[in-house]
C-alpha cells in the first residue's frame, strides 16, 4: 500500500506538470522555514531535511556546538550525544549537525511551512510554462477566447493565457468568448508573474504553418516555400520552389480540385491566396508575381541611390489589373520579389521611347526604322481617339519600347554595375580599423559634419570610400562644396587615428674575414656590388647623390666597411683583393647616422687604405660625384677607377676608359 504522502505528492506532479525533484526541493524548503518559525532560531544556523521517499517522513537536522554542559538546548548539545548520532570524532567545540525532528509543528510554522510549499511549486511551474512554451516561438496553438476588449483579446491556452494584441488582429475578423481559434505564437516573456505570451493572426509565418500542415510535400521537404507576402484578410502570395524532379509544386499546393488550399482559405475567412512557382530568373518572376496580370516587358536596373527597380510594361488592358486594387497586386508583387516595382501601360512607354530616339543607348536599328515610328504614331493617335488597336499594333509598340526603353534602361544598369565593381575595388583599399572609427574623431565642422550624417556618412572608413569614388561622388551630396572638399581632404591628411603599416627591420650584416687568392670572377662580383655603391659622408652632406671614395689600394691590406641595403635580403660579398696573393681582412666601420628620409638607401662600401691619403682635388671631387667601378690593372697591379658611362653601340668597350683615371 502506497502511503498518503505518496498519493499526494504524485497527485501534485500530476496535477502540476512538475518533476519529482523540483517539489521534493519545494517540501524540504517548507520543512526548514516551518522549523525555523517554531523555535525562533538564527537564519545563520544550518538546517537541513531528509524526507524517505517511501514513507514521507521527514528528518530535520540542525547544527549545534559540542559542550559539556547545555545552556540552549537549541545550538549546543553534549559530547556523548553527538557521538550517539554518529559524530565519534567529535570534540568540544565542534560543530556537528544532529537530530532534532519535533513531533509536530504550531499552527503558525505550518501555515509558514503551507505558504512557502505553494510558492515555491507556483515559481516551478511557471518556469516550467516558460520554458515548454519559449520552445515554440514560431509554431501554432489553439486556443480559446476567454475575454474581448478594445485593445487585445485574451486567449486561453490551457494552462495558461496568451494575448493578441490589436495589432497583430486581422482586420474584419470579428471574436466573441469561448470562440475557438488558431494562432501563431509570436513572442514569449519571462516575467513575476509567469510567461506573458503574445500570438498572433496577421503575421505571414501564420500562412507557411498552414501550407506545413496541409500540404505534405512541403513537410517532407519536396517543396520549399521562398518567399510569403500577406496582406492579412485580403491578399496572399506564395512563392514555391520543387526540390525534387517530378513534383508540380503549384499543383502540390492546391491540391485536387483545390482541396488543400481551400481548407487555408477558410481558417484565414476567405482570404484570397495565389501560389505562383519561383524562378531564379528575375524577369521571370517578377513577371509571373504580378499574375493574374499578363506582362510584355521586364526591365531592372539596380544602384546604390534607388535600390532594385523593375520597370514592368503591360498591355493597356492589363494595366488596371497588374496594379491591383488600390495597388495591391502590385504591393503584393514587391514584397514577394523584393524589387521596387514600377508598372507603366505599352503605350505610356511607347510615347515615352518617341521622346528619347536621340538617346545615344537606343538601338539603332529600331530609331533608323522609320516605317515602324510612323506606325507607332499611328497607332497613338488611335488610342487618342478611343479607337480599338489590333494584335498587329501591339507588336509594333512593342518592337519601339524593347528597342529604345528597353535599351536605355539595360545602359543604365551597365553603369550602376561599373559603379558597384568601383566601389568594392575602392572598400579594399580602405583600412577596416576606419569602418570602426566615428565621423566626430575627425573633428570637423559642425555644418560638414551634420551634412555627412544625413548623407548616411557616419564612419571614418564611409568617408574615405566616397572620396575614393571621385570628387563629384563628394560634390553631390546636398550643401557640400569644393571649400568644404579642401577642409575634409586637410582633416584627413591630419587624421592620426589610423594605424600606420609597420616599417620592417633588417639587420646588418656581419661582414666576414676572406684569406686565400681570387680568382677574376670574384672580381666582377665585386666591381657588380661596387657599381650601386656611394660615399656615406657625401651621402650625409649633399643628401641627394652618393659618392664611392677610393684611392690605391696597397698590396698588404686594406679595411674594408660594408653597410647592408636597408630593403635587402641578401648579403653582400666581401670585397677582395688578391695582389700577391696577400690576407686581407674587411672591418666594419661604423657609419654616421643618417637623418630618416622617405627614399630607399643603397648599399655603400668604403674602400679606405690603412697608409695617408692624397689630397683630394677639386676635379677629382667633382668626378667621384659619378658612378665608379674598381677595375684591377694587370700591368701596374693597382686596383684602378672605372668611370661609369652610359653606353654607345659605336664606341668600342676600350672608350669607355678614361685616360685621365690611369
Amino acid at each position: 500500500m502506497k502511503s498518503e504522502f505518496i498519493l499526494a505528492f504524485n497527485e501534485i506532479c500530476e496535477q502540476r506538470g512538475l518533476p519529482k525533484d523540483e517539489v521534493f526541493e519545494a517540501l524540504k524548503t517548507a520543512l526548514v522555514s516551518a522549523y525555523r518559525r517554531d523555535t525562533n532560531i538564527s537564519a545563520q544556523q544550518r538546517v537541513s531535511v531528509d524526507i524517505d521517499p517511501r514513507t514521507g517522513e521527514p528528518t530535520i537536522y540542525t547544527e549545534k556546538e559540542v559542550v559539556d554542559s547545555i545552556i540552549d538546548n537549541r545550538t549546543e548539545v553534549l559530547l556523548e550525544q553527538a557521538k550517539k548520532e554518529g559524530h565519534t570524532e567529535a570534540e568540544y567545540g565542534d560543530l556537528v549537525m544532529v537530530d532534532s525532528t519535533t513531533s509536530s509543528f504550531g499552527r503558525i510554522a505550518a501555515q509558514t511551512a503551507k505558504q512557502v510549499l505553494l510558492q515555491r511549486v507556483r515559481e516551478a511551474e511557471r518556469e516550467q510554462l516558460y520554458e515548454d512554451f519559449s520552445g515554440r516561438e514560431g509554431e501554432l496553438v489553439n486556443g480559446t477566447v476567454q475575454s474581448v476588449s478594445g485593445q487585445h483579446l485574451t486567449i486561453g491556452l490551457g494552462r495558461t493565457e496568451a494575448i493578441l494584441p490589436k495589432s497583430q488582429q486581422v482586420q474584419g475578423e470579428r471574436y466573441r468568448a469561448h470562440d475557438k481559434i488558431r494562432v501563431y505564437v509570436l513572442e514569449v516573456r519571462r516575467t513575476n508573474r509567469g510567461p506573458q505570451i503574445f500570438v498572433s493572426r496577421n503575421h505571414r509565418n501564420l500562412l507557411r504553418r498552414l501550407l506545413e500542415l496541409e500540404v505534405p510535400e512541403i513537410y517532407n521537404g519536396q517543396v520549399e516555400i521562398k518567399s510569403i507576402a500577406r496582406e492579412a484578410g485580403q491578399r496572399s502570395k506564395v512563392a514555391v520552389l520543387a526540390l525534387q524532379p517530378g513534383v508540380d509544386p503549384v499543383g502540390a499546393c492546391v491540391g485536387m480540385r483545390g482541396v488543400r488550399i481551400q481548407s487555408i482559405v477558410r481558417e484565414l475567412n476567405d482570404e484570397k491566396i495565389d501560389v505562383i512557382e519561383w524562378d531564379p530568373n528575375q524577369h521571370t518572376f517578377i513577371a509571373k508575381a504580378l499574375s493574374p496580370a499578363r506582362v510584355s516587358h521586364v526591365f531592372l536596373e539596380e544602384s546604390f541611390t534607388d535600390g532594385k527597380t523593375a520597370v514592368v510594361i503591360v498591355p493597356d488592358d492589363q494595366l488596371s489589373l497588374a496594379i491591383g486594387r488600390e495597388g495591391q497586386n502590385a504591393r503584393l508583387g514587391a514584397k514577394l520579389t523584393g524589387w521596387r516595382i514600377d508598372i507603366k501601360s505599352l503605350t505610356e512607354a511607347a510615347s515615352e521611347s518617341l521622346d528619347n530616339l536621340d538617346h545615344p543607348a537606343a538601338d539603332k536599328a529600331v530609331v533608323g526604322n522609320e516605317k515602324l515610328i510612323d506606325s507607332v504614331k499611328q497607332v497613338l493617335a488611335k488610342k487618342e481617339a478611343g479607337r480599338p488597336i489590333t494584335s498587329e499594333d501591339y507588336y509594333n509598340l512593342d518592337r519601339l519600347v524593347g528597342g529604345v526603353e528597353g535599351k536605355i534602361i539595360a545602359a543604365r544598369a551597365a553603369i550602376y554595375e561599373e559603379e558597384r565593381k568601383a566601389r568594392v575595388e575602392a572598400r579594399k583599399s580602405i583600412p577596416e580599423q576606419a569602418w570602426e572609427l566615428d565621423l566626430e574623431e575627425l573633428d570637423l565642422p559642425g555644418r560638414i559634419h551634420n551634412l555627412l550624417l544625413d548623407a548616411e556618412i557616419e564612419t571614418v572608413g564611409a568617408l574615405m570610400m566616397t572620396l575614393s569614388l571621385g570628387e563629384d561622388a563628394f560634390l553631390n551630396i546636398k550643401g557640400l562644396g569644393d571649400k568644404a572638399l579642401e577642409v575634409v581632404k586637410e582633416h584627413l591628411a591630419n587624421f592620426e587615428g589610423l594605424p600606420e603599416e609597420p616599417e620592417v627591420e633588417v639587420a646588418e650584416a656581419e661582414p666576414e674575414v676572406v684569406e686565400g687568392a681570387v680568382e677574376e670572377e670574384t672580381t666582377a662580383e665585386v666591381e657588380a656590388e661596387v657599381e650601386a655603391a656611394v660615399d656615406t659622408v657625401e651621402e650625409v652632406e649633399t643628401e641627394e647623390e652618393a659618392t664611392v671614395e677610393v684611392e690605391t689600394v696597397d698590396e698588404t691590406e686594406a679595411e674594408v666597411a660594408i653597410e647592408e641595403d636597408d630593403e635587402s635580403e641578401e648579403e653582400p660579398e666581401p670585397l677582395i683583393d688578391d695582389l700577391s696573393q696577400s690576407l686581407i681582412e674587411a672591418a666594419p666601420i661604423e657609419a654616421p647616422q643618417k637623418p630618416k628620409k622617405e627614399k630607399k638607401k643603397p648599399a655603400v662600401v668604403i674602400a679606405r687604405p690603412t697608409t695617408t691619403p692624397e689630397p683630394e682635388t677639386e676635379d677629382d671631387r667633382r668626378r667621384s660625384r659619378k658612378g665608379k667601378q674598381l677595375v684591377l690593372d694587370e700591368e701596374s697591379g693597382e686596383v684602378v677607377v672605372k668611370r661609369k658611362r652610359k653606353g654607345s653601340r659605336r664606341r668600342p668597350e676600350w672608350e669607355e676608359y678614361d685616360i685621365d683615371d690611369f
